[in-house]
């Protein structure tokens, strides 16, 4: 299992590309959003891993008016995907304008699942193509995006399993599914086959694990149990010191046994 961290939230004080350094240096690979205000040449030059980044920069992939344009800018983005290798692109069951829904939606409905279907292989192809994997994350419509249709955990991963594709996964990210549904635990085996990479911050505050009601060793035990042999992702503010946060989220996913979970070894 590895571990990365979002440079968009911490060291905030610091140029994006030292946020990138520091993550890097720690011993975690890194997360970033719309890497089109990004120095790609610095951020190679790092040295760093970086496990995803977002996948479009409009439409609504469950929207027929404005699908195609998820794809479309997907497909502008690939080549910096490519050039950083990144392997994971993050996709929303909406366009969001600074975290907030472009045109809120309250109540789903049946064309809604049909189009973010098609929309998903349609993306799925092309992740197929480029050697990508295009994950589907799942959003807390309660505080932090409502509006957003077809986005709590429970749909998320049943539009990635109607998918079916290989390059088409599930960012299962445990703060949002706190929020919106809890039992984590039983999620993450559930989600088990279809999850590309987990996203954690603790509730409330959304600040690194320890700082809230999340029992995250337990989750981190659950995983291991399970197999799970992928990335999990700091996506969170921290409380405090920077290098606290971090260190208390390398702590909650820390090897029990010398044999599960380690930063640097993938099982």
């Amino acid at each position: 299992m590895r571990l990365a961290v979002c440079a968009e939230m911490v060291f905030t004080e610091l140029p994006f590309t030292e946020r990138v350094r520091r993550i890097h240096e720690a011993g975690f690979d890194v997360e970033l959003w719309d890497s089109r205000t990004k120095d790609i040449v610095a951020l190679k030059a790092s040295g760093a891993v970086f496990s995803s980044m977002t996948g479009y920069t409009s439409g609504s992939l469950v929207d027929p008016d404005t699908a195609d344009d998820v794809v479309r800018t997907a497909e502008t983005l690939i080549p910096t995907a490519l050039e950083l290798g990144v392997s994971r692109m993050v996709v929303h069951s909406a366009e969001l304008i600074d975290g907030q829904a472009a045109r809120p939606v309250y109540r789903p409905n049946g064309g809604m699942w049909l189009t973010g279907v098609r929309t998903l292989e349609r993306l799925g192809s092309l992740g197929e193509k480029h050697g990508l994997t295009f994950c589907l994350e799942n959003l807390n419509t309660i505080l932090d995006h409502p509006g957003i249709p077809l986005a709590r955990a429970k749909d998320t991963l049943a539009l990635v399993e109607a998918v079916g594709h290989p390059n088409v996964k599930l960012m299962l990210d445990l703060y949002h599914a706190q929020l919106g549904e809890g039992n984590l635990i039983e999620l993450v085996r559930t989600a088990l086959p279809h999850i590309g990479e987990i996203q954690v911050a603790d509730v409330p505050g959304r600040c690194e694990p320890g700082t809230g009601e999340i029992n995250y060793s337990a989750v981190a035990r659950a995983l291991a149990a399970a197999g799970y042999e992928g990335t999990v992702g700091m996506e969170a503010w921290a409380s405090g010191d920077d290098m606290a946060a971090l260190e208390a989220f390398r702590s909650a996913f820390a090897p029990q046994d010398n044999k599960v979970l380690s930063t640097e070894v993938a099982l």
